[in-house]
């Protein structure tokens, strides 16, 4: 299974995954431009290296999160959330024309609750005590 993980991660990195995680290092630099906006490049920073290797990672939310994690993820859909998840139903739908790239069309669409709520959410090794799916 590690090794299907890991060819499905290599085969991700060259069709779609630097390419989003480039969208996402970009949008990470653009909210870093101002101070208040830092913890959304940060975010999105983190984001992106779960886009570029997402195979064997999942996305489970963090005990706790409450209101401000909330808020920070509705300014961030207004921001820039909005066209990170239009850039992976993009590349999904360019994606599913072959059936090799059906996984990696699954990948895509896989990453779009990161991209519009990354706040009070964390990524988790499959399998590990957080993850929820087992897959």
């Amino acid at each position: 299974m590690a090794l299907l993980r890991f060819v499905l991660n290599v085969i991700w990195l060259f069709v779609a995954g630097f390419w989003l995680a480039v969208g996402y290092a970009l949008a990470g630099l653009i909210c870093c431009v101002l101070v208040v906006t830092i913890p959304f490049g940060v975010a999105s920073f983190r984001m992106a290296g779960y886009a570029l290797w997402p195979f064997g990672r999942e996305l489970v939310r963090k005990p706790g999160a409450g209101t401000g994690s909330t808020v920070a993820n509705i300014i961030w859909i207004i921001v820039a959330g909005w066209w990170l998840a239009l850039e992976h139903v993009a590349t999904a739908f360019a994606l599913a024309v072959t059936v090799i790239g059906i996984p990696m069309a699954w990948a895509s669409l896989k990453l779009i609750p990161v991209a519009l709520a990354p706040f009070g959410n964390e990524v988790v090794p499959v399998g590990s005590q957080r993850s929820t799916w087992g897959i």
